[in-house]
C-alpha cells in the first residue's frame, strides 16, 4: 500500500495556536486518524529511511491528542495555546524517537514526551521563581492537589499518606503544600500613598549586608589605615627585631624560634623574648588588640 504524504497547505499554515485557539482546534481535528498498518509504515520509512514528509504525516495526525492531554493543564493559570505548542514540540519529539519494531501505537509512546514538555513549561512558568527543581518536588508538583481529600492545610495522616503513595518523605509534602498556597512577592513592595501603616517586604529582610557600599569604604578605609599604621610600627623596630617579626608573622613559610636562633646565633628563648617584646612595639603604636 502506498500512502500519500501530501499535507494540505491550509494546515500547515494555521499549525499556532497562539494565533487562534478555536481555528487550530477545529483544523487539527480534521487530519484524519492513522491506521495501525499506515501508522506502521510511515514510521517505517521515517526510521529508516528519514524520510521528513511521513514525519509531517505522523505528526499532523497526532495533534489533537496533543490538544486533549493539554486540556488536562488547563487549571495552572497559563495560557491553552502555549500549553498545547509545547505538547507539539514534545509530539515532535517522540515521533523521531519512535521505533516501529518495539510493536506499540505512537500514541501510548508519545503520551509521556507530551506530558513532560507540558510539564516542564508549566514548572517554569507558574511562579516567577521555580517551585519544583528536585525529581521529588517535581512529582508533588502535579499529584499534590489531586491528592488533597478537603480544602485546607493537610493533616499528619493525610500528609503521611500522601508521601507513601508517592514516593516522598512528609517533610517534602510539608514543603512543597507551603510553596503551592503561597504568592509571588515584590522585592521592595508597592508604594501606596494611602497606607500610613509599616510595611514589611522582603528587601528588608534579604539584603547582603556585605554589598553595601559604604560598609565597602569603611572595610577598604580600615585596611588602608592598618598596613600603614603596621608598616610606621616596623620602621620603628631594629633590624633584628623586624626581621623576626616578619620572618614569624608575615612570610607565607612562617619560620621557627630554632630556626631563627641558628640565624642570630642565639637560644630560642632569646628569640622568643624578642619575638614578645618587638609585638608589645607594634601593638602600642597601632592601638589594636592581637
Amino acid at each position: 500500500m502506498k500512502l500519500n504524504n501530501s499535507v494540505p497547505t491550509l494546515a500547515l499554515d494555521t499549525l499556532s495556536p497562539g494565533q487562534n485557539l478555536e481555528a487550530y482546534i477545529q483544523t487539527v481535528n480534521t487530519f484524519e486518524l492513522l491506521s495501525a498498518e499506515e501508522e506502521k509504515e510511515l514510521a517505517e520509512s521515517l526510521y529508516y529511511d528519514d524520510d521528513l514528509s511521513s514525519a509531517r504525516r505522523l505528526v499532523m495526525s497526532h495533534l489533537r491528542f496533543v490538544v486533549h492531554i493539554a486540556k488536562t493543564y488547563s487549571g495552572y493559570g497559563l495560557n491553552q495555546g502555549d500549553l498545547i505548542q509545547e505538547g507539539n514540540v514534545g509530539l515532535m519529539k517522540a515521533v523521531r524517537r519512535f521505533n516501529p519494531e518495539v510493536g506499540v501505537r505512537l500514541v501510548s509512546f508519545a503520551v509521556h514526551w507530551i506530558k513532560a514538555e507540558i510539564q516542564e513549561y508549566i514548572l517554569r512558568n507558574w511562579r516567577i521563581v521555580k517551585i519544583a527543581t528536585t525529581k521529588a518536588q517535581r512529582k508533588l508538583f502535579f499529584n499534590l492537589r489531586s491528592s488533597k481529600k478537603r480544602l485546607g492545610w493537610l493533616n499528619e495522616t493525610e500528609a503521611q499518606d500522601i508521601a507513601d503513595t508517592l514516593g516522598v518523605t512528609k517533610k517534602t509534602v510539608y514543603d512543597m503544600e507551603g510553596r503551592l498556597t503561597a504568592s509571588d512577592a515584590a522585592f521592595d513592595g508597592f508604594n501606596d500613598d494611602d497606607d500610613d501603616g509599616v510595611a514589611f517586604h522582603p528587601s528588608d529582610y534579604l539584603q547582603d549586608e556585605n554589598d553595601d557600599p559604604a560598609l565597602t569604604v569603611e572595610r577598604a578605609n580600615y585596611t588602608d589605615d592598618a598596613h600603614g599604621q603596621l608598616f610606621t610600627a616596623l620602621e620603628d623596630l631594629d633590624d633584628r627585631s623586624r626581621d623576626i617579626i616578619q620572618q614569624r608573622w608575615l612570610s607565607d613559610q612562617k619560620a621557627t624560634l630554632h630556626e631563627l636562633a641558628e640565624k642570630y646565633g642565639v637560644s630560642a628563648e632569646r628569640i622568643r623574648q624578642l619575638e614578645k617584646n618587638a609585638m608589645n612595639k607594634v601593638k602600642k603604636v597601632m592601638s589594636i588588640d592581637f
